[in-house]
């Protein structure tokens, strides 16, 4: 599988990181106790997933989006990993740690030295893949009103 896995920067408006959205909302609004309405949530726009401001990865398995994910980059504080997703036909493969991985190493090379996110407690798959790859339990950083973890992460970005 791992040589199958692409993932690679698109534009959010593309049709397969759209779908891949799609199917995030819908599944959030399956799984949330109270359903999951995109315009009650904190925005991240598609601008604010384009350079300069952040960007937008999907991952395809042979062929077919399975995965996405997108950072907004803040010049002072730290980057916001927005948007994580991976199709559940897909999951125990390692496509999230993938994911998540070359969020982290895009993070670092735009010079982040943080990466923060929330999440909701339904989601017990993303918790326990964040909390695997080092992130830890801060208090909330913002009013999202559909999180009940916030998770932050100290990056290596070693000073040029």
């Amino acid at each position: 599988m791992s040589d199958e896995l692409e993932i690679t920067v698109i534009d959010p408006d593309q049709p397969a990181a759209r779908h891949c959205l799609r199917e995030y909302f819908e599944e959030l609004d399956r799984r949330f106790d109270a359903g999951f309405d995109p315009a009650n949530s904190l925005p991240a726009e598609p601008d604010e997933m384009r350079p300069p401001a952040g960007l937008f990865l999907i991952a395809m398995l042979h062929g077919e989006p399975v995965g996405c994910g997108a950072l907004k980059f803040h010049s002072d504080e730290p980057t916001e990993l927005k948007r994580m997703w991976v199709a559940s036909s897909v999951r125990g493969l390692g496509v999230g740690r993938r994911l998540l991985e070359e969020l982290e190493r895009q993070a670092v090379e735009e010079g982040s030295s943080a990466i923060r996110l929330e999440t909701n407690k339904t989601l017990a798959e993303a918790i326990a893949l964040y909390r695997s790859a080092g992130y830890h339990e801060v208090a909330a950083f913002n009013d999202e009103r559909y999180a009940d973890h916030w998770f932050e992460k100290y990056l290596d970005n070693p000073s040029p």
